[in-house]
């Protein structure tokens, strides 16, 4: 069966500085015309960090879109033709007070395919360490928590974590 749908027109709705909005006329597989409103991001990184004591490097920051602060593995949106492996290593970095050696990519996913196509790369640090060199965005206000794996497990249970990408991270980490 064919599913594809096929663009007819486009009209911007929205063009910011790092998500664009489109209001496409698309043709259906039955032929029939429909509406889309897609929203285009430059995709992001997120990075999980576990020190040598066994413990994940977490987030916690404010996310006003749902009024209340997250807990969150650190993460950020990619720059333009940047590599998502310097992208999760930057924002470590920026956003606790650890840095890593290097990457590994554990998985990729899309955030939420009905409107937005933004790819998020998931990444795993290797040789984790303390010493960041770099500070937080000015508009960007974190606090650095870390969680060992009961700690982790009773977070998710509790839905003190509830951040897709961090979800994602997690399962793969705890079933290991």
């Amino acid at each position: 069966m064919n599913l594809s749908e096929s663009q007819i027109s486009s009209e911007l709705v929205y063009d910011g500085s790092f998500i664009v909005i489109q209001r496409d006329q698309v043709r259906l597989p039955n032929g029939n015309e429909s509406q889309r409103i897609v929203v285009r991001h430059p995709g992001a990184a997120c990075i999980l960090a576990v020190t040598d004591q066994e413990e994940v490097v977490f987030v916690r920051q404010w996310r006003y879109a749902l009024g209340q602060a997250l807990l969150e593995l650190p993460a950020g949106k990619l720059e333009a033709g940047e590599d998502p492996a310097v992208c999760a290593l930057r924002e470590l970095e920026e956003e606790t007070p650890y840095r890593a050696e290097g990457v590994e990519l554990m998985r990729t996913f899309f955030t939420a395919p009905g409107f937005c196509d933004e790819k998020m790369y998931v990444y795993r640090a290797v040789g984790v360490q303390a010493g960041s060199r770099l500070q937080p965005d000015q508009d960007e206000f974190v606090e650095s928590v870390l969680l060992n794996k009961a700690q982790v497990r009773k977070a998710l249970q509790s839905g003190d974590i509830s951040d897709a990408k961090t979800i994602v991270a997690l399962q793969d980490w705890l079933a290991e």
